[in-house]
């Protein structure tokens, strides 16, 4: 409202009590909207996954694991270009299934990290009272999240493909290699990111969250290598495949396996065929589309 002279006037002789009318004006600049909203929720979420804007304390952990992804990448590099090899140590795609327990403890610190801490705090609500709405808060921290994932993921795969061009190796094989390996981590980076942020909504206890995301991750890998061991102990070499659509890390690898020219880390190099390969894009696929799901859900009744 606009600013008004000051009311005042004594309600009784000698009496020093008066009204005064502060002057409050309502906001009549410009409103972004949704769309703005959004893109700062995500750009904030991308930015505390490494600890940016946050205390020293927080840039320690996503930071260190940063550097233990790049490093091998970087002294790989380095013996390559030394010893004039003629290719690298390590295929792009194999790089992350090899680093995948780095790759996990990504995730598992930083998605309760995500949203954890709004859930604790009871701030859901006020982010819904503002233009920002369920589906945008949902793809707001799903697509920070995966977009850490696919940094954390594809610098040392840069790394790589730099280290071979200055090693001088064929250059349409390293950028044919290195453009399978970015398919393969975006894929890895919505699967992983969809999976933990899934957990760690089920929790507003930060530490319960961490627990829970390392515990499905690793249990099921661990798992999972095992029967596959005990499959190809007892020639049942047709199984080793479907059992790998039973965790992350296996289901990612066959779907490199079957598509992005791979080779396979299963019992005995046996990866999946191209019709179970299909099955493992289409099972990966509805996994992420599940994710999404059921983080709609669950903050559509987190935000009453």
């Amino acid at each position: 409202m606009a600013v008004e002279q000051s009311l005042s006037q004594p309600l009784a002789a000698g009496d020093q009590t008066r009204i005064h009318n502060i002057g409050y004006r309502s906001y009549d600049g410009p409103r972004l909207g949704r769309s703005y909203a959004t893109r700062s929720l995500y750009s904030q979420s991308l930015r505390g996954a490494y600890g940016l804007g946050r205390s020293v304390k927080s840039k320690v952990l996503p930071m260190l694991l940063f550097v233990v992804m790049c490093v091998p990448a970087a002294i790989m590099v380095a013996v390559a270009v030394a010893t004039k090899a003629s290719k690298l140590p390590v295929d792009y795609t194999e790089y992350a299934i090899f680093l995948q327990a780095v790759i996990s403890l990504f995730v598992a610190s930083q998605a309760p990290q995500s949203v954890s801490r709004d859930l604790r705090f009871k701030t859901v609500p006020l982010y819904f009272s503002r233009p920002i709405e369920t589906a945008d808060y949902v793809r707001a921290k799903y697509a920070a999240l995966a977009s850490a994932l696919f940094i954390l993921t594809a610098a040392p795969l840069l790394v790589l493909y730099v280290g071979a061009l200055l090693a001088k190796l064929d250059f349409t094989d390293q950028t044919e290699g290195f453009a399978q390996g970015l398919v393969s981590v975006a894929l890895l980076s919505l699967l992983f990111a969809g999976l933990s942020l899934v957990i760690a909504s089920v929790t507003p206890r930060r530490g319960f969250g961490i627990a829970a995301v390392i515990a499905v991750f690793t249990i099921s890998y661990g798992a999972v290598s095992a029967l596959q061991g005990i499959a190809e102990l007892q020639n049942s070499s047709d199984a080793i495949a479907w059992i790998g659509l039973f965790s992350p890390v296996t289901l990612i690898d066959g779907v490199q396996t079957a598509f992005l020219g791979a080779t396979s880390s299963y019992p005995g190099g046996l990866g999946p065929s191209s019709g179970e390969g299909a099955v493992y894009v289409l099972f990966t696929l509805g996994l992420i589309a599940a994710s999404y799901g059921l983080l709609i859900r669950r903050y559509k009744k987190v935000g009453l």
